[in-house]
């Protein structure tokens, strides 16, 4: 099998499960721009619990009934792509956490 080595960006946005955007899940909303965006890859993860920048802990919390809990947005792709896709959500996000770090990808092409 061969593979194929690239140089790329990966970018994580934390937000919570309740953010929302004209109507719409703020990730969700993510999710599908990062599809128009044509991104090599992207994933929702929902966390157990986080600490925000308030120093709040998010979680689910059945004594006060709070079901506010951390996503991570992750995406793949150049730092060229990833630029643009960021700018075009300034708008979008609110309150956010984003990180962007260098990765080395591998690609398996049969």
């Amino acid at each position: 099998m061969k593979h194929e080595v690239r140089k790329e960006k990966v970018l994580k946005i934390y937000i919570d499960n309740t953010d929302t955007y004209e109507d719409e899940a703020l990730w969700k909303y993510i999710l599908n721009s990062a599809k128009e965006h044509k991104l090599a890859g992207a994933t929702v993860y929902k966390a157990v619990a986080g600490v925000g920048a308030n120093l709040d802990i998010h979680t689910f919390d059945i004594f006060n009934l709070s079901i506010k809990m951390p996503i991570v947005l992750e995406i793949i792709d150049s730092y060229d792509k990833i630029r643009d896709f960021l700018n075009s959500l300034d708008v979008v996000l609110k309150e956010a956490f984003v990180t962007m770090h260098d990765v080395d990808t591998i690609i398996y092409k049969a």
